[in-house]
């Protein structure tokens, strides 16, 4: 018993946990969700679905510096990961979907993403003898919009990759270790203030910060921030703070898309929320770190329809 309750005690001292090993979820509606999540005929020109925007090759998140909606529309925004988005406090940039089915509902109606009404949506779901029988046996009636929003974000509270190196180094697993380069990384994280904001079990996700705290980043009216939501002026620029889990995968970073590589964000980062720069040193303990963070691809996406 006490050694177990030991590693428990050493591991809550650590500002950041493990991504749990199992996250309970409904299969079989989230297998829905995951057919839906692919779908482009849920567009309104028949060609953009919610991958389109959340590549699973490309750690859940949007390669291109802001999103391409129907016929081509450019959004305003780079689109975060949609893995581990489930431990989010709130979704989106600015935070104004309190969970995965109201965020699920915002790009369906958006006139720049996927553009279409619930009434379309549905009438489609109802002409395709699948998605009929499969929402008959799950929901017992016929396919409805809210449904439909329900499934997508089963699915993706399925979208959670345990197992990352450092995870496995927090569990104190045997043989799970840091090299000297990545334990020197996680200890600049900490000294450095990085940790302030990103921590918790997605080393972010849990907090509204500004984007330029010390030396102030450019601000655009088009930017999904707070201030959008409350328009309160002291909110330009305010974020929910990424999340960092599987960041090695996700460029190009921040809401505009502007750091095309990992290290072009955190010399960003250092000099408009630390107030200087970092040096190549520690830029590279720093990544190394984070690339450590890099957990398995869910298992969801792993398995046959």
């Amino acid at each position: 018993m006490l050694a177990l309750f030991v590693p428990m005690v050493a591991m809550a001292e650590e500002p950041i946990l493990p991504i749990p090993l199992k996250v309970p979820y409904d299969r079989v509606k989230a297998k829905l969700g995951k057919i839906l999540f692919f779908d482009p005929k849920i567009s309104s020109d028949g060609t953009v679905s919610c991958h389109s925007c959340h590549d699973f090759n490309h750690g859940g998140a949007d390669p291109r510096p802001v999103s391409i909606g129907v016929h081509g529309k450019r959004g305003n925004a780079n689109a975060p990961t949609v893995f581990n988005s489930y431990f989010n406090f709130r979704q989106f940039w600015n935070g104004r979907a309190k969970d995965l089915k109201d965020q699920a509902n915002g790009p369906i109606h958006n006139p720049v993403e996927m553009d279409m009404v619930p009434a379309e949506i549905e009438k489609y779901l109802l002409s395709n003898d699948l998605y009929a029988d499969s929402f008959q046996k799950i929901y017992k009636r016929p396919p409805r919009y809210d449904d439909m929003l329900d499934a997508i974000a089963e699915f993706e509270k399925a979208l959670y990759t345990p197992n990352c190196k450092f995870d496995r180094y927090l569990r104190k697993e045997k043989g799970a270790r840091l090299t000297d380069h990545e334990a020197r990384g996680y200890r600049l994280f900490k000294t450095l203030g990085c940790v302030t904001c990103h921590n918790g079990i997605n080393v972010g996700g849990n907090s509204f910060q500004k984007f330029g705290l010390i030396i102030p980043y450019r601000w655009s009216e088009k930017f999904p921030d707070r201030y959008d939501i409350t328009h309160d002026p002291k909110d330009k620029n305010v974020y929910k703070v990424p999340t960092l889990r599987n960041i090695a995968l996700t460029a190009p970073y921040f809401h505009d898309g502007s750091a095309p590589t990992l290290k072009k964000a955190l010399q960003k980062m250092a000099y408009h929320n630390l107030g200087f720069e970092l040096s190549k040193k520690e830029i590279d303990a720093i990544e190394a770190f984070l690339r450590t963070l890099t957990g398995e691809k869910p298992a969801i996406l792993r398995e046959g329809d």
